[in-house]
């Protein structure tokens, strides 16, 4: 079998637009765990051909959103709670470099960014619907991976953030409130913005060990 790839480059660009779509709606639990995927219905929906849908669908399972069984078809994957411990163990040396490395980067773009996404914290209802909320937390962490200007460590911290974030859509509708932990990241934006590479690491650390302590007292 030839290992030529087919792929145009449009059927690059919509698999990149069908992943993220996917991504985000896995993450979201807007496909439910467990949930089939059926192809040509999202195909579809989306309006893309299957050959980009099936290469969005081969980049969700690496990150072990979906999962494929031979004659069965494809699947979203089962939100392991089991697998807090392990996602937390890692975020926790990851984060705080990420926000150190982050708080080092002076690019004016970057810090543009970061300070809108202060103020619309500082901003947000807190009456809002939860997975709008949610979406702050997705937007700050990307943003953060983004600006420590490693590629590696993006897709890492990504891939973990994104488990965790099942985790807690999982539980969300038992917790009081959730807005307490959105607005933990204005502080560590702060920290990011004012260069203070020590205190943004420890802020990160924090956010990761108070996430986790939050959805253990739902279980």
């Amino acid at each position: 079998m030839s290992g030529t790839s087919t792929m145009t480059g449009e059927d690059v660009s919509l698999a990149e637009r069908a992943y993220g779509i996917l991504r985000d709606r896995l993450i979201m639990l807007d496909i439910a765990p467990g949930e089939p995927i059926n192809e040509a219905r999202v195909a579809a929906e989306l309006g893309f051909g299957r050959t980009p849908l099936r290469e969005a669908l081969k980049r969700l399972e690496t990150d072990h959103l979906v999962i494929s069984y031979p004659r069965r078809g494809t699947f979203a994957t089962i939100v392991d709670i089991t697998d807090l411990a392990a996602i937390s163990e890692v975020r926790q040396v990851l984060e705080p470099l990420a926000a150190r490395r982050a708080a080092s980067n002076g690019n004016p773009g970057i810090r543009v960014e970061l300070e809108e996404v202060v103020s619309a914290i500082k901003s947000m209802d807190i009456g809002q619907d939860r997975n709008e909320l949610m979406r702050y937390d997705l937007e700050v962490h990307r943003l953060i991976y983004r600006a420590a200007g490693n590629h590696h460590l993006e897709e890492s911290l990504i891939r973990l953030d994104n488990l965790a974030t099942r985790i807690w859509c999982l539980v969300l509708n038992r917790l009081p409130s959730i807005a307490g932990h959105i607005a933990e990241h204005v502080d560590l934006l702060r920290a990011i913005l004012a260069g203070d590479a020590e205190q943004a690491a420890a802020l990160a650390a924090n956010h990761v060990t108070h996430f986790e302590r939050t959805v253990r007292t739902v279980l």
